[in-house]
């Protein structure tokens, strides 16, 4: 199996408002993608403020094999996903590794 771990930061483009509609459609992507064994995703609410640099969405995504995660990355639904962060997003840390 492979983890994927994804952290988002916004720019003053974004309008707080876009955060609810984000949020559903990465956790819809658990039922669109074949490979994915489970997803979670979430508005970042650490206390721990001198970390967060700006990171405010977060998405854990656990896939069956490596090749679920290839297939992922171009998947129509993940490729829709990405159209809705066009002007945005500020940056963007991913993270895989195999469990």
């Amino acid at each position: 199996m492979y983890e994927h771990l994804v952290v988002f930061r916004f720019n003053e483009q974004f309008d707080k408002g876009q955060e609810q509609a984000l949020l559903q459609a990465l956790l819809a992507l658990k039922k669109q993608i074949p490979g994915i064994i489970d997803l979670t995703a979430g508005v970042n609410v650490t206390e721990e403020q001198e970390n967060v640099h700006g990171y405010t969405l977060g998405l854990r995504v656990t896939f069956e094999n490596q090749e679920a995660l290839r297939a992922y990355g171009p998947h129509p639904a993940h490729q829709k996903f990405v159209s809705m962060l066009d002007g945005i997003l500020e940056n963007v840390v991913v993270v895989d590794y195999p469990i």
